[in-house]
């Protein structure tokens, strides 16, 4: 009887490169540079400029900059750069308080004291502490699930989260802050942190935001049990709708209030505006006329409101295709976490994605007033060079889990 061959076993090599990864985020550089361009471009001047020193040269720059870091990060194993998480998480808090002393952090014309000048360019130290925080936290996690039970476990990594929450919380940059617990959240969760720890954050976090409704609409100021900035109880009042006037106010003081009221909205307003007015295919590039024109505030076009002069100048189609990138990099994100090789890969990776992932949708819930108004760039669109290094940075990490993934 006469046998059949065994056929060989071939075995598909997977790829080296995640493409879906690389596609989106060079899409997303793309989309940054041309946008920068048409913001500062629109300044008065602006076309008289070399083009060394316009904005949207240095952008590219950064980008360069990043794709080289970045780079690099793939190849080193995200195992050995773990043994400097807790070194390098340090070495951040070292930076968050350094930024806070007057002569070393430097300030803008509101008073937030949120960078080191550098010379050529300033370093903000906030950004750089997101991603150390994420490594020495996917490190700190990485242990048998017996200890994951431990109340100490859990207590010990919601300290490592606030600590540079309150730290970035006193300079003050609230929209900064803000990322460091949801994304601790996300990691004890994945980990395997028993849920009853992690309701009980959850609802001491609503509790706190409950209280903080209620002492920015009714209470009087003297009886602030939270204590914030006067600009950042200007925006919570503008993203409620309320004005904020005392109730002895007299005619003049109603009025000053009314006024103050309107000047604090006028961002927001202008930027519902721009991305309503982008109509399906938008006004084209460099036409955007609240761009253009200055109604949208040109300090901040470039930067925190870069998706207004995307969703004015190529509209709702434009505004889908930013979208779109971010979605291919948060599921290829998702995609790595589910390969990784070991928890801390899988820690790391979705560490990152929650990163990504808060800033975007503060960002741009923002422009739809879905959020209040915060100071939070848009990864890899807004115009800032620790941002755009960082986020290149993190996704080089990201790659480092899907270049050493399991094989089996």
């Amino acid at each position: 009887m006469n046998r059949p061959e065994l056929q060989p076993v071939v075995r598909l090599r997977e790829p080296r490169v995640h493409w879906p990864l690389l596609i989106g985020v060079l899409g997303l550089m793309v989309m940054g540079g041309l946008f920068i361009a048409s913001a500062v471009l629109a300044r008065p001047g602006a076309d008289q400029l070399p083009f060394h020193r316009t904005g949207w040269f240095r952008q590219i720059i950064w980008y360069a900059l990043g794709l080289g870091v970045g780079t690099v990060a793939v190849w080193k194993d995200y195992r050995v750069l773990a043994r400097w998480a807790t070194v390098l998480y340090g070495l951040s808090l070292l930076l968050l308080v350094a930024v806070l002393i007057p002569g070393i952090g430097s300030t803008q014309g509101w008073g937030a004291r949120r960078w080191i000048d550098l010379g050529p360019f300033q370093f903000q130290p906030s950004e750089l502490a997101k991603l150390t925080f994420i490594l020495a936290m996917a490190d700190f996690l990485s242990r048998p699930k017996p200890e994951l039970q431990r109340p100490a476990i859990f207590w010990r990594g919601l300290a490592m989260a606030l600590v540079p929450f309150l730290l970035v919380l006193k300079e003050p940059d609230l929209g900064s802050s803000l990322v460091f617990l949801p994304v601790a959240l996300v990691m004890m969760f994945v980990a395997g942190v028993p849920t009853r720890y992690l309701t009980r954050w959850v609802g001491a976090v609503a509790a706190v935001g409950l209280i903080l409704v209620v002492d920015v609409l009714w209470l009087p100021a003297e009886w602030q049990p939270i204590k914030l900035e006067p600009y950042q109880k200007r925006r919570l009042m503008v993203y409620f709708g309320r004005p904020v006037i005392p109730r002895d106010a007299t005619e003049q003081e109603r009025i000053a209030a009314l006024r103050a009221y309107r000047d604090a909205a006028y961002s927001v307003n202008q930027a519902l505006i721009s991305v309503g007015s982008g109509g399906l295919w938008g006004k084209g590039w460099r036409q955007g006329t609240q761009n253009a024109l200055g109604y949208l505030p040109r300090g901040v076009a470039h930067n925190d409101f870069i998706f207004s002069v995307i969703a004015e100048e190529s509209g709702f189609v434009g505004s889908m295709i930013v979208l779109a990138l971010y979605a291919t990099v948060l599921f290829s994100g998702l995609h790595i976490a589910a390969g990784a090789r070991d928890l801390l890969g899988r820690l790391l990776a979705t560490g990152i994605v929650a990163f990504l992932f808060v800033h975007v949708f503060i960002n741009i819930g923002m422009h739809l007033r879905l959020v209040p108004v915060t100071g939070i760039p848009l990864p890899l669109l807004s115009y800032g060079g620790t941002s755009v290094l960082v986020t290149l940075l993190a996704a080089g990490l990201l790659h480092n889990v899907y270049t050493h993934r399991r094989t089996d």
